[in-house]
């Protein structure tokens, strides 16, 4: 354990060397720690073993990301500044999600009622392209400080889009598992999922407003947000690994709730105190989140893309650029965010890995051949689309005018970047 830990911590020099090269061909950051991952991932160079990344340690580190990430969304949910445009959000949320899922559904049930493919694969297809990545694009607005009505709608969207990808992925999962009868996820296994992510956050997000409401020195706020954050992960972990059936509830979604919960709570001068200084902590696990985003990409399957990935690619921009104008539209949304939104959503292959392999899991017995044809088609468009859309990401915010190029991100005062 201690050994791979040093190499994580190598791991995470070397990403952010690699994230200073591309800054300077005034590339995001964050493309730089994609491409460490997926180099040093069991695809290239393997120091990023298959073991290392299925060992309990290395679960449990990144699940103390995944609710320390949560920290960046969730203390900028201030309900009296989101009430304002909160219908607009959710029109926006619901029509680019359920863009991509008719669009890439539609494509795909046309072509496979040609080739005698059953159509409930094209719903499969639908629900993993329904989901958007946040990490990429949060890391971009980390690191530019991008600020603005783009920015702003992103924010909350980011994780509302995933509650809806849960819901509709594990819905269509579980028609298609009891159609199967290869073994079922009970519908009311969603909502519960999700239920309890939010209580489990907000309990434990309660109980840290009192903890985190005097002001401290920073070592000691970073201290007591540290274990915060570990007691709340710990206390996910093992509802969900000890008391659900299947290990599926939202961790990311558990520290947006836990930190808006606190967000809310403790006076707005100490929240400002609170979210400088642990703006390091959220880097760092930023940066461990994308190095294991970009691990399981094989970058050899760019070669072997066939033209399900062209089309499940094309089809899901399309859905999700269309959906987030057409939403922006109709609530009467700024003009940046309908032309530009829709390119900050492009990022995709965290989620659509983790919906993937419990798809495969789903039909490998009853019907190993769509489980094939899901796994090799996402898994070639997660490696071309990440890379691709990182680059699009960026450019949204740019195009929408809220980056700050001068203002760049450091991690220390030492001026590592």
């Amino acid at each position: 354990m201690m050994k791979g830990i040093i190499f994580l911590i190598s791991f995470i020099i070397i990403a952010i060397i690699m994230g200073k090269l591309v800054g300077k061909v005034r590339m995001p950051a964050i493309l730089g720690w994609l491409l460490t991952g997926m180099i040093i991932g069991p695809y290239a160079l393997g120091w990023l073993s298959n073991s290392m990344l299925n060992s309990t340690w290395y679960h449990i580190i990144n699940s103390i990301c995944e609710v320390s990430v949560g920290l960046f969304i969730g203390t900028e949910l201030i309900w009296k500044d989101i009430k304002k445009s909160g219908k607009q959000i959710l029109t926006i949320c619901f029509t680019e999600a359920f863009g991509a899922f008719f669009i890439v559904s539609l494509a795909f049930g046309c072509i496979f009622a040609f080739i005698d493919i059953p159509i409930y694969l094209a719903f499969i297809f639908g629900s993993i392209a329904l989901a958007t990545a946040p990490a990429p694009s949060l890391s971009i607005i980390n690191e530019y400080k991008a600020k603005g009505p783009v920015t702003r709608t992103l924010m909350p969207l980011a994780i509302l889009d995933d509650v809806i990808a849960l819901i509709v992925f594990f819905m269509v999962i579980g028609i298609v598992s009891n159609l199967l009868a290869g073994g079922s996820i009970p519908l009311y296994y969603v909502p519960l999922m999700i239920l309890l992510s939010i209580i489990v956050g907000v309990v434990t997000g309660f109980i840290t407003s009192f903890v985190l409401k005097k002001e401290v020195q920073k070592k000691s706020t970073i201290l007591l947000v540290l274990t915060c954050i570990i007691i709340t992960t710990g206390i996910g972990m093992y509802i969900n690994e000890s008391i659900l059936p299947k290990p599926m509830m939202n961790l990311m979604l558990v520290g947006v709730t836990f930190s808006t919960t606190f967000a809310n709570i403790i006076p707005k001068e100490r929240l400002k105190q609170i979210t400088e200084d642990v703006n390091i902590v959220i880097i760092l696990t930023m940066i461990v989140l994308i190095i294991n985003l970009g691990a399981p990409l094989d970058f050899h399957l760019i070669l072997g893309a066939g033209i399900f990935t062209a089309v499940y690619i094309v089809a899901r921009a399309i859905g999700k650029l269309g959906g987030a104008y057409f939403g922006a539209l109709i609530s009467k949304a700024p003009i940046t965010v309908k032309k530009y939104l829709g390119l900050t959503l492009l990022p995709h292959s965290g989620v659509s890995l983790i919906f993937t392999g419990i798809a495969v899991s789903t039909l490998m017995k009853p019907a190993p051949q769509y489980a094939e044809i899901i796994q090799g088609t996402i898994a070639a468009a997660a490696v071309i689309n990440e890379v691709i859309a990182v680059i699009l990401a960026k450019q949204g915010f740019k195009l929408a005018g809220e980056l700050d190029d001068k203002n760049k991100l450091e991690l220390n005062n030492e001026g590592i970047v």
